[in-house]
């Protein structure tokens, strides 16, 4: 990958944890360039793999997003008055359809009932209705404009008045 498109992959990144993890880097970009660059480093194996074939970049950033959201769910893990759970859109061929989608979100929303602070965090969605490799139509990013529409407010329409939801899209 050319320096100036690392560069700006590097600062979307940097952006991303630091959405993700403002709870604890308190939006301060250095705490937060310091989580991306451990993220990066647990998978300095696989970049370096990826340098010889810069087509595969997009590989590199579904392994960060993963290792992102695991880390995200082992601080969780950590407070017991916060709630977290994650959805990976990906794990099926269903994943993205409507039914599926429901299903997901509402198992999710009963095991964060309890909580008073909670965190919903669904990955690869768009790579479920968006294939890579595939063209991004009006069709299917209507698709998937809709999915969030629908997963947003059945997340509202599901959640207590009294809890925080922290709706989160990688």
């Amino acid at each position: 990958m050319p320096a100036p498109e690392r560069a700006r992959a590097d600062v979307r990144r940097l952006h991303f944890v630091n959405a993700l993890f403002s709870h604890a880097t308190g939006s301060d970009l250095y705490l937060a360039e310091q989580i991306r660059s451990a993220i990066a480093f647990s998978l300095a194996e696989l970049e370096a793999r990826l340098a010889a074939s810069p087509e595969h970049a997009a590989r590199y950033d579904e392994a960060f997003n993963a290792a992102a959201a695991e880390l995200l769910a082992r601080l969780f893990a950590r407070h017991p008055r916060h709630g977290f759970y994650h959805w990976d859109a990906s794990l099926t061929l269903a994943g993205g359809t409507p039914l599926f989608s429901r299903a997901e979100i509402m198992a999710g929303l009963r095991r964060l009932a309890g909580y008073r602070e909670a965190t919903l965090l669904v990955t690869n969605l768009r790579t479920a209705l968006i294939p890579p490799g595939r063209r991004a139509t009006a069709r299917r990013r209507a698709e998937y404009a809709e999915a969030l529409a629908f997963i947003g407010d059945l997340a509202a329409a599901r959640t207590a008045r009294g809890t925080n939801l922290h709706l989160l899209f990688l």
